[in-house]
């Protein structure tokens, strides 16, 4: 599953940041690397982009990009 797929205030892992190339390495230092939690926060109106919470902070990211990060969703047990 992709990032892009996850719905509001759903948990995910990022399992693998895919990319080539700038996208990768930019998508790297703003915090998404693999065994990272984060949570889908809202979407826009018309469905592009998205506000995802990572490492404590609010981060929006165009579908597209999204569409980069391979995620595994935390069911709620395994949350807490």
């Amino acid at each position: 599953m992709t990032l892009d797929k996850l719905k509001i205030g759903n948990t995910a892992v990022i399992r693998s940041v895919g990319g080539e190339g700038a996208l990768r390495l930019r998508l790297l230092d703003m915090g998404l690397i693999p065994r990272t939690k984060v949570t889908m926060r809202k979407i826009a109106p018309m469905g592009d982009p998205i506000e995802i919470t990572v490492r404590g902070y609010e981060l929006t990211l165009r579908v597209a990009d999204a569409m980069n990060i391979e995620i595994e969703q935390i069911g709620e047990d395994e949350e807490q």
